[in-house]
C-alpha cells in the first residue's frame, strides 16, 4: 500500500516519545518500491525518517536495520540508521530514525581523487567486519557455492519470464557454471552499495574530488557472502580512472587480500542487475517497472552483441580463422590470472582499469539536501539532493 505523508508523520509521533511533528515531506517512490518513506521535522527542529514496508517481504527486510544497528554501532566507522522507534503496520513494523548528515554520490560523475580512495577504504572497512556480528543479527549466510547456486536459480526464474534475451541467458550461464570464477572467502556484505546510499561531505565545496564518507544507508540486503556484489554499481557506472583508485585503496585496506576474480564477478552482477529488478517488479505487480527493466535488458543485449562483433572483427584481423574462439569469451578473459606477490601484504588490485559502462541500477537521482551548498560546478560527484536519506528506487516528490 501507499501511505500519505500525514499518516506516516502520525505513525512516527506514535512510535517516538517527544516527537511532535511540525512538518512532513513525503518521498515519492517509484512503481514497485518496497517502502513508503517520509521526512518529518519536529518541534525541536530534529529531522526524522520514517520508513514503512509495503509488503511482508520488505517488512522482514527492515529487521536487518533494527538488529544490526546495536551490534555494529561502535564497530562501524560510518554512520548508519539507528532505530529510535518502531510501530506495527499491516506488513510488519515501520521504523523511525534520525536523518544522517551528508549527501548522496553519483558514481557516474565520481572524479578521480581522494573521494574515490575514501570510498574504497569504506568498502574495505565493511568487508573487514567480524562475521559473527552479522550471524548474530540473523543475516543470511552464503558460502561461495551457495551464492553461485542462488544466482543460477535467479537465472532460471529470469528465463521463465520470457523477458530476458537468450544471448544474455547463455552468457550469464557460462560464467555461473565456471566454478573457477567462484572461489572467494565470504565477507560481511552491505548488499546495496549504490551512490544513493553513500553519504559524503566536503570541506571545500569547489573540490568534488576531495570528500569524506560520512554514512551509509540501505542495510536491508546486508548478508555474509560475495564481496564482489558491493562493487557492481561502481563497476557499472564509475570511470576506469576512478574505479582504479577505489580498487587500489580497497585492496590496501583489506585484512585479507581480495581474490583475483572479484572484478569479473562484479561485472557479472552489474549485468544481471536489470534482471533482478525485473523479478522484483513482477513479484510486486509493478507493470511500469517490468516494462522498464525489460527494455534495459534488450538494450544490454544489443550492446553485448555489438561488443562481441567488434571483438570478433579485431580477432579476425589479428588471427584469421579463429573467429569462433573469439565469439565465446575465454576463461582467461573472464578472470585473468592476478599478479599478486604473496610476500607483500598490500598491493594494487589486479587489472582494475578495464571496466564496462553497464547501467547497473535504474535508480532515479534524488534532489539536494536543504541548506547545503552545491559541491562545485557541473560534473560533481554529489547528487544535489534534498533527499539525502533516499533509499533505492526513491525519488523526490514534485
Amino acid at each position: 500500500m501507499t501511505r500519505s505523508p500525514t499518516f506516516l508523520a502520525a505513525l512516527a509521533s506514535a512510535a517516538v516519545p517527544g516527537l511532535d511533528p511540525v512538518s512532513v515531506e513525503g518521498v515519492r517512490t517509484r512503481s514497485g518500491g518496497a517502502f513508503d518513506l517520509a521526512f518529518v521535522t519536529d518541534q525541536q527542529d530534529r529531522r526524522w525518517v520514517i520508513k514503512a514496508p509495503r509488503t511482508q517481504a520488505s517488512g522482514a527486510e527492515l529487521e536487518a536495520v533494527v538488529a544490526l544497528g546495536p551490534l555494529l554501532g561502535r564497530r562501524l566507522d560510518l554512520a548508519m540508521p539507528m532505530v529510535r522507534g518502531q510501530v506495527a503496520v499491516e506488513e510488519g513494523r515501520a521504523i523511525i530514525y534520525l536523518r544522517l548528515p551528508g549527501r548522496p554520490v553519483d558514481f557516474a560523475a565520481l572524479p578521480p581523487g581522494d573521494l574515490a580512495s575514501a570510498i574504497g577504504r569504506a568498502l574495505a572497512h565493511i568487508h573487514n567486519l567480524d562475521l559473527t556480528l552479522f550471524e548474530e543479527a540473523g543475516r543470511p549466510v552464503y558460502d561461495a557455492d551457495a551464492h553461485r547456486r542462488r544466482q543460477l536459480s535467479e537465472l532460471d526464474r529470469g528465463a521463465a519470464t520470457g523477458h530476458v534475451p537468450t544471448n544474455l541467458l547463455t552468457r550469464w550461464e557460462q560464467r555461473l557454471e565456471d566454478i573457477s570464477l567462484w572461489r572467494f572467502a565470504p565477507t560481511a556484505v552491505h548488499g546495496s552499495f549504490i551512490g544513493e546510499h553513500l553519504l559524503v561531505s566536503f570541506q571545500d565545496e569547489d573540490r568534488a574530488d576531495v570528500g569524506e564518507v560520512r554514512g551509509l544507508l540501505g542495510w536491508e540486503q546486508s548478508r555474509i557472502g560475495d564481496p564482489a556484489d558491493d562493487f557492481s554499481d561502481l563497476v557499472g557506472l564509475a570511470t576506469p580512472e576512478s574505479l582504479d583508485l577505489v580498487l587500489s585503496a580497497y585492496a590496501q585496506s583489506r585484512v585479507e587480500r581480495p581474490d583475483g576474480n572479484l572484478l569479473a564477478r562484479a561485472r557479472l552482477a552489474a549485468e544481471m542487475a536489470p534482471m533482478r529488478v525485473l523479478l522484483h517488479a513482477l513479484a510486486s505487480a509493478a507493470r511500469d517497472l517490468v516494462e522498464e527493466a525489460a527494455a534495459r535488458l534488450r538494450a544490454l543485449d544489443e550492446k553485448v552483441a555489438v561488443e562481441d562483433e567488434r571483438r570478433a572483427v579485431e580477432a579476425d584481423e589479428e588471427n584469421p580463422g579463429r573467429r569462433e574462439a573469439v565469439l565465446t569469451p575465454s576463461t582467461t578473459e573472464l578472470h585473468p590470472e592476478p599478479d599478486w606477490d604473496a610476500t607483500q601484504p598490500h598491493q594494487p588490485f589486479p587489472d582494475p582499469s578495464v571496466t564496462q559502462a553497464i547501467d547497473a541500477d535504474p535508480v532515479a537521482s534524488p534532489a539536494s539536501p536543504p541548506n547545503e551548498p552545491d559541491a562545485g560546478e557541473g560534473g560533481s560527484a554529489v547528487q544535489h539532493s534534498r533527499a539525502a536519506d533516499a533509499e533505492p528506487n526513491d525519488g523526490r516528490a514534485g
